[in-house]
């Protein structure tokens, strides 16, 4: 038996091929599934299994890609009532892989329908040796429960009986496969390693050291972070069965005087991927800043209307595909042309543009401190906001400005902070298209401010490792 994790990223999301000596299953494939196909080539097998744990919220899956592509079976909980050819799991079914078998464990919680694949290695022993866990039990941390609108307190008790009744009766050495790590915003707090064993979770994972029911139920119920917005979005197409991304639209290059007709009909989202030094130096008008070096899939699934056409500001070409199949793994299909030349070939041809003056810790501390009249809005999570934050400012996240602009007074300059910048970026880039002008990105953020000696370190913004929930 052989495990293969591969993990992407951004969304912090881990799927698996676990592969005999012909025969091979992917657990929980990414949308792109490319890199199954060329593994399962370099291995020699035949993928015949494509095991699901649960409609994933936070992306679309391969599912049905991978079936049409290699005509393996796909097998889902028979409670999320899949809407395409399946093979229906509950309660206690099992089925064989040479000479590997699966149980299932239902274990909902985090989703109503979820389960989980307990896999024993009849080759070496009885006894299990691994368990794919999907969302509900985590490196350090278990499955948010608060994903569907008025069940949270329902789903966090049924979480505490899938992990205590199911999960935990399972042998200490039995290798724990997560579908997320940390970064994910499927849980609160993940651990930065991958994978686990129930043994070390019993011992050192917070939640599930809190025994009391009601206390579980408190825990995962209160103050948790905000779900974006493509979450709702992702579970309901992943039953129906994403769209093959071979009948996705091709991106094209589009030439200064194209894309500048284009930005400007109905329905048309200019999205500026480069880095908040190049947006605030010269952009488009109205783009969002959703910087590629940054958690971008999930800021772009989380903040581009999900039915928008959309056109990209790059770097190169290369980085405008790479950005195309991360947006296709969140739902947004329409992404269908990007700036051939870039900003460059932009204003070589004269066309209008913005800047956004960038400013260094030390200026930054100079505005505050000379107390000229000034609104600093910090966009950061109020988690972070908590942990740390700048006297005098006003949290308001990135993605609330969206509907919150207009809490700020548009006669003040605005000085716009997060982290290290690339969240400021995309608040700057969502009020210039609300009409506020006098904008100013604070390069380097809180974590830039700390560095320079201006205020104390940010516990979260300085933890390499941390579920940067709405951080880079």
């Amino acid at each position: 038996m052989l495990v293969l994790q591969y993990f992407v990223k951004g969304i912090a999301h881990s799927s698996y091929i676990i592969s005999g000596n012909n025969y091979c299953a992917v657990v929980d494939p990414r949308r792109d599934v490319d890199i199954y196909i060329q593994a399962a080539k370099e291995l020699d097998v035949t993928i015949t299994h494509i095991l699901e744990t649960h409609l994933h919220a936070d992306f679309l899956s391969g599912h049905i890609e991978l079936a049409k592509l290699t005509g393996a079976e796909i097998y889902m909980p028979k409670s999320a009532n899949c809407e395409f050819d399946h093979v229906p799991l509950k309660e206690n079914d099992k089925f064989s892989m040479e000479k590997m078998t699966f149980q299932v464990l239902e274990t909902p919680g985090h989703t109503p329908e979820h389960i989980s694949y307990v896999v024993t290695d009849t080759a070496r022993g009885n006894e299990p040796v691994g368990v794919f866990c999907g969302d509900t039990l985590f490196v350090g941390d278990v499955g948010r429960p608060d994903l569907f609108p008025g069940r949270a307190e329902e789903l966090a008790s049924k979480l505490y009986d899938s992990l205590h009744q199911k999960l935990l009766n399972l042998p200490d050495y039995c290798e724990v496969y997560p579908a997320h790590g940390a970064g994910s915003l499927c849980g609160r707090a993940m651990g930065a390693k991958r994978t686990s064993t129930i043994g070390y979770e019993k011992l050192y994972n917070p939640a599930l050291n809190i025994k009391d029911r009601q206390e579980f139920i408190a825990s995962l119920t209160t103050d948790m972070p905000p779900a974006p917005d493509h979450f709702s979005r992702c579970s309901k197409i992943n039953a129906q069965g994403p769209q093959l991304l071979s009948t996705l639209p091709p991106l094209q290059p589009l030439n200064p005087d194209e894309f500048n007709r284009k930005s400007e009909q109905e329905g048309i989202v200019v999205l500026d991927i480069r880095d908040y030094q190049g947006f605030g130096g010269f952009h488009v008008p109205n783009a969002y800043s959703i910087d590629y070096g940054g958690n971008f899939a999930t800021f772009a699934g989380w903040i581009i209307p999900p039915h928008a056409d959309i056109i990209i500001v790059s770097h190169s070409e290369q980085q405008a595909h790479q950005a195309k199949r991360s947006m296709h793994r969140v739902g947004l299909d329409k992404v269908t042309g990007f700036l051939q030349g870039g900003m460059f070939n932009w204003a070589r041809n004269g066309l209008p543009g913005k800047q956004v003056p960038q400013l260094s810790a030390a200026q930054v501390f100079k505005k505050i401190s000379a107390g000229e009249k000034i609104t600093l809005l910090d966009v950061r999570s109020p988690s972070e906001y908590s942990s740390m934050h700048i006297e005098g400012g006003i949290n308001i996240p990135a993605p609330e400005l969206r509907t919150r602009y207009n809490e700020l007074d548009k006669s003040s300059p605005v000085l716009v902070m997060c982290s290290t910048g690339h969240r400021s970026s995309l608040g700057i880039s969502i009020l210039q298209q609300h009409g506020y002008d006098n904008l100013y990105n604070a390069a380097g953020g809180i974590h830039g401010y700390s560095s320079a000696g201006y205020s104390k370190k940010c516990p979260v913004c300085f933890a390499p490792h941390s579920p940067h929930f709405m951080g880079e």
